[in-house]
């Protein structure tokens, strides 16, 4: 294209722009506010366990985990309300002289000290300034030997620093902080997610005592404890495998269910995206099973169905970002065994000691995996020609409008750091209808969001076997839009809303969707990735304001505000909201409701009561709900 005069002169002016004067100096605190994503990945509203204010609280915590890991302290109090958090450790207190430094000036800690902290989980010195410079009141205190220390910040300007005081407690470091609601947005904490977050710094620090808000939290068995809480007992095809050794500890276990489910630790802190220790931990336990059974059987076979957790210690750890989500260190430690040849070893000799042991879990774990080489060839001609009929599809149907963004392994430092932030945020929105997803596709953000129309109601996939996932186009191509028919570490979108009308029918294709992931795909459930977008029912305006409801009390009380008989607009489904309009809901300001199942759920009863045949119970629950869905059809 040629340039016009104008444009070369545009050009000119921005060059001309170009001076010293244009170049900054951030201090420490400008630049966390500026770039947060770098320091704590995404900011979220709470309604997703990575979100920023969940990582906040981490950033506290491990440091007193690393003091109990050290030897100092075996207990932890932590007390969350609606948007302040408190945090005690009882370990040796900061050094009196550096309370404010410590959190407060970049690159400034003693964990670059290997001798004072070793195998630790944070070693950058940016946790706590991350936590002060994004709080809009943070408070620290510190008691060392019957001195105490405070001092008190403002989004990281100190406004207060106290003279040190005579106590009588024990020593120990206590963090007070509010997140900073002009960074976390119509935030709040999920109860669920903390107490998650909580279970597993008491799995991976067995004799730990927490006190969360009151209610004591404590593990005996690690890990062991840890899959027990994540699975049913009567899923199970043999007893959970616990084994433990020098800087390594790891449970095992297989399940009916489909999929394989991980869960992966370095130095206490949760590696949610994995990294190299779990791709060895992977590697490892195939090479120990097929040297076991001395049998060259199928990688996907031994590992189909697998619940596993594995925690590691490595010195000086290497992370790929500063959240910590993802292992890159490729040894143990510095100028130790690699990773792989690590975890090998350990599975190679106490695995297959294990299984030498109990001939009858050795008996169990091989029918499971002969079941699943079976199952997997007979999928094996269906799965091609699907692929194939996948591959067609995205070059001509428009049932997937994706987003722009991708992800370069190339990048590296601050460019790498702010990628992996972006990559959090994306979503994909699965939908009904032209109108509805029509609506979306138009008010979307292009760069993170996707959108998936659904062709009307999805089949009831309860009881089904995987085969019909292949066999029916709709989830064949759902499934290969989420990039998740090996795991799920090929999840091309971190949530996946399911957005449908707010009436009987879009709640019935709520359910089919949920059908079809827990019982084809249940660790996206389990790990966090699905959610159900909440839409206004209601829009209440005059000629001055414009009000939308989520629910009856809403509308009512803006009707009350806005007086004079304003215009009350009901919406019946996602359609009739425009797009100008539509934009107002999912961008900053969307609501969603994550899928939790709780640790009691049972998958399959769970499906069988709300899919599966009309039994009493079932019928009962319908008739006493009934009332709500009429009122929905009615309004």
């Amino acid at each position: 294209m040629a340039i016009t005069d104008k444009t070369e002169k545009d050009k000119k002016d921005l060059f001309a722009a170009y001076t010293e004067d244009s170049i900054r100096s951030l201090d420490w605190r400008e630049h966390i506010r500026l770039r947060p994503g770098m320091y704590i990945g995404k900011l979220g509203d709470g309604t997703s366990m990575d979100d920023g204010i969940y990582i906040l609280i981490k950033e506290v915590v491990d440091n007193c985990i690393d003091e109990h890991t050290m030897g100092f302290g075996r207990q932890v109090d932590i007390k969350v309300s609606e948007h302040s958090v408190t945090v005690r450790d009882y370990g040796r207190g900061i050094p009196l002289g550096k309370v404010v430094d410590v959190v407060s000036k970049i690159n400034t800690g003693a964990k670059y000290d290997s001798k004072a902290f070793q195998k630790s989980v944070g070693l950058n010195g940016v946790g706590t300034k991350a936590v002060n410079a994004l709080s809009q009141y943070f408070k620290v205190q510190s008691i060392r030997d019957g001195r105490l220390k405070t001092a008190e910040f403002e989004r990281g300007v100190l406004t207060k620093e106290h003279k040190e005081t005579a106590t009588s407690e024990t020593n120990g470091t206590l963090v007070t902080f509010t997140p900073d609601d002009t960074v976390f947005k119509n935030y709040k904490y999920i109860p669920e997610f903390l107490e998650n977050q909580i279970w597993n710094y008491c799995f991976l620090n067995a004799g730990l005592t927490i006190n969360f808000n009151g209610q004591k939290y404590v593990s005996k068995n690690g890990l062991l404890d840890l899959l027990q809480r994540k699975t049913n007992a009567e899923d199970l095809r043999y007893p959970i495998i616990h084994l433990k050794g020098e800087d390594i500890e790891v449970a095992i276990t297989h399940e009916n269910q489909y999929g394989e489910e991980y869960y992966s630790f370095v130095n206490g802190q949760h590696t949610t995206q994995g990294g190299t220790h779990l791709a060895a931990f992977r590697e490892a336990f195939v090479k120990t099973v097929r040297d076991f059974y001395k049998k060259d059987y199928d990688a996907t076979d031994i590992r189909a169905s697998i619940c596993a957790a594995i925690s590691v210690r490595v010195q000086e750890p290497v992370f790929e970002s500063q959240t910590k989500t993802k292992l890159g260190s490729l040894t143990v430690s510095e100028g130790g065994a690699s990773m792989k040849a690590f975890v090998l070893d350990f599975l190679g000799k106490h695995l297959d000691d294990f299984l030498h042991r109990n001939p009858s879990v050795a008996e169990s774990m091989k029918k499971r995996i002969e079941q699943s080489e079976r199952e997997r060839k007979e999928l094996a001609g269906i799965k091609k020609l699907a692929n194939e009929r996948a591959k067609k599809a995205n070059l001509h149907n428009r049932k997937l409008r994706d987003c722009r963004l991708h992800f370069n392994d190339e990048l590296t430092g601050k460019d790498k750091l702010e990628m992996e932030a972006r990559r959090l945020d994306t979503i994909i929105f699965i939908t009904e209808g032209d109108s509805a997803s029509g609506s979306i596709t138009k008010s979307r953000n292009v760069e993170t969001q996707a959108v998936f129309s659904l062709r009307g109601k999805p089949l009831n996939s309860f009881g089904l076997t995987k085969k019909i996932v292949y066999e029916n186009e709709e989830f064949n191509l759902l499934q290969h839009a989420l990039n998740i028919e090996e795991g799920l570490e090929g999840l091309r979108y971190n949530k996946i809303v399911v957005a449908t009308d707010a009436d009987v029918d879009g709640m019935h294709i709520r359910l089919l969707l949920l059908t079809f992931f827990l019982q084809f795909f249940p660790d996206l459930v389990k790990n966090g990735h699905v959610y159900i977008l909440e839409t206004p029912l209601f829009r209440v305006r005059n000629k001055q304001e414009t009000i939308y409801c989520y629910n009856e009390e809403e509308k009512q009380a803006a009707v009350k505000k806005l007086g004079n008989k304003p215009e009350i607009t009901r919406f019946k489904g996602l359609g009739e909201i425009s797009p100008e309009e539509f934009g107002r809901f999912i961008g900053e300001n969307m609501k969603v409701d994550p899928i939790i199942l709780s640790k009691d759920i049972h998958i399959q009863k769970l499906l069988e009561y709300y899919m599966g045949k009309n039994t009493q119970t079932r019928q009962e629950f319908i008739i006493s709900n009934l009332r709500y869905e009429k009122d929905l059809v009615a309004e």
